[in-house]
């Protein structure tokens, strides 16, 4: 079996222009950036902060998300030259169908249908949470079996999803104008949060600064991270150990700005635009969470934060009760645009995966009408409305760090080798210090997985192994280059435009 099997790069790029197979480019970088803002600012700034202070790092809860965001920069780069070299809808699966083969591709496939799933069920049920407590404080009360803390049925959740998918059905561009207005809300309430915090801020509550590190309790068996498991490093609150700690969980926050890259496909001009919105979202929203961070944590003391509504609770605190109103309707906003966006990044990831044959390729139609694989976004909006309406998550979602990182280690490695297999590509941005980034990118996202808990790579283990259980059976057999062995000889296919 051929299962190291490339798709070349120009066969990529001519899969696009199918008829049957071709999404409708409407996109600009500024919509990309606004895309990936919209995935990036939610659960991590609003919820994040004040538990991430007040137990592991501090006031230097800061440093924690410049360290996150410093290695998914190192991983940004890597998307960014990909993004620009192979403007393909499937991200990180379609760029190691590129240079590590179909199986590899296959299997960073399965993981981010993984990764966003439990992505957009986790957010949508946060979102129902706020959506159920601004009902509350106007006098509505639901009914505790279809919200609240523990409902049977999450409702609000189900039905958030499903206009969301409807909307994304609809059209590329009215998904973008849906996205712009929530994210100018979202960035509006996080710049008011900002400049208004600034006039309650004691230089008291920032000492100390790094508090001193604490052994935490030592867990044991399988929820304890796997490092310790490792080599016996038990896990400290505050100090420097804490701060890096503190990454790994803040590293949530930022999920979402590599699914800018599955939407290039549909980008006017993708070799500029994509590079363009990852790395301008990722900027803008680092900035973004060390502000608010900094200012929370200056507005209380951090070891009396709020784990649930930290922003809201620090205006509270200061006597300010009616800015926590608004902070509650940008979380909306805010969560809202984080579901949309993971909901697009999984239809695009499942579209590229069943026009390859992997999955059923009648899946991949595109709707004449709307421009958009519509089919596969009903069927995800359902599947994700089941995920959100009825499963209980808890731990699962930190499946949706390690999909995440697994993936930005699939990236980093190919950016090197797709550099030395194909140098003649036209790359209209190239990751800087290569190979030394991609491997500085690898390393960070290792050291960040490993202080994950080891049930949660048993679990991520166990959906990989059913993931090849899927291929063997299915995807290998119907695959395309099955039917079509490519042609990747780069003297009869140079440059992107044969």
């Amino acid at each position: 079996m051929d299962i190291f099997r490339k798709k070349s790069v120009e066969q990529s790029i001519r899969d696009t222009q199918a008829p049957e197979h071709q999404l409708r480019k409407r996109l600009t970088a500024l919509d990309l950036t606004v895309f990936g803002i919209g995935v990036i600012v939610g659960t991590g700034i609003f919820v994040l902060t004040g538990q991430v202070a007040k137990d592991t790092a501090g006031p230097a809860v800061a440093i924690s998300f410049v360290v996150a965001g410093v290695v998914c920069g190192l991983a940004a780069l890597c998307y960014a030259e990909f993004a620009s070299t192979i403007p393909v809808a499937g991200s990180a699966y379609t760029f190691a169908f590129a240079t590590l083969g179909e199986f590899p591709a296959w299997v960073i496939g399965w993981d981010l249908l993984l990764e966003m799933a439990l992505a957009a069920a986790v957010v949508a049920v946060g979102w129902a949470g706020y959506f159920d407590s601004m009902l509350t404080s106007f006098g509505v009360d639901l009914p505790d079996a279809i919200s609240g803390a523990h409902p049977t049925v999450n409702v609000p959740a189900m039905l958030i999803v499903a206009i969301l998918a409807t909307v994304l059905a609809l059209g590329i561009k009215l998904s973008s104008r849906v996205n712009l207005v929530l994210v100018l809300t979202k960035v509006a309430v996080v710049l008011l949060v900002i400049v208004a915090g600034l006039f309650f801020v004691k230089g008291a509550n920032y000492t100390p600064f790094i508090p001193e590190a604490t052994p935490e309790a030592r867990v044991e068996g399988l929820r304890a991270p796997l490092i310790q498991l490792l080599f016996g490093i038990t896990p400290v609150a505050y100090g420097v150990f804490g701060i890096f700690a503190a990454a790994a969980i803040v590293f949530f926050a930022f999920i979402g700005f590599d699914i800018v890259a599955t939407a290039a496909e549909e980008t006017i001009n993708p070799q500029r635009d994509v590079p363009r919105g990852i790395i301008g979202s990722l900027a803008i929203c680092t900035f973004l969470y060390v502000a608010v961070s900094l200012v929370v944590v200056g507005m209380q003391r951090y070891s009396e934060l709020s784990t649930t509504a930290p922003l809201s609770d620090a205006f509270i605190a200061v006597g300010q009760p009616w800015l926590a109103a608004i902070i509650s309707v940008g979380a909306i906003a805010g969560l809202t645009t984080v579901v949309l966006v993971l909901l697009l990044g999984q239809t695009r990831v499942l579209f590229a995966m069943c026009r390859d044959g992997l999955l059923p390729v009648w899946l991949a139609k595109v709707n004449p009408g709307f421009g958009t694989p519509a089919r596969l976004t009903v069927i995800i909006g359902a599947v994700t409305m089941l995920l959100a309406g009825f499963v209980s998550f808890g731990e699962l979602a930190e499946l949706v760090n390690i999909g995440t990182l697994f993936a930005f280690v699939v990236v980093s490695i190919g950016v090197i080798v797709l550099r030395r297999t194909r140098p003649d590509l036209p790359r209209a941005f190239r990751a800087p210090l290569v190979p030394v980034l991609p491997i500085l990118s690898v390393l960070a996202c290792l050291y960040l997985m490993v202080n994950l808990p080891a049930l949660t790579w048993l679990r991520f283990v166990l959906w990989m192994i059913l993931g090849v259980l899927l291929y063997v059976g299915f995807g290998y057999w119907h695959s395309r280059l099955v039917a079509r062995p490519e042609k990747t000889d780069p003297e009869k296919t140079n440059g992107v435009s044969a």
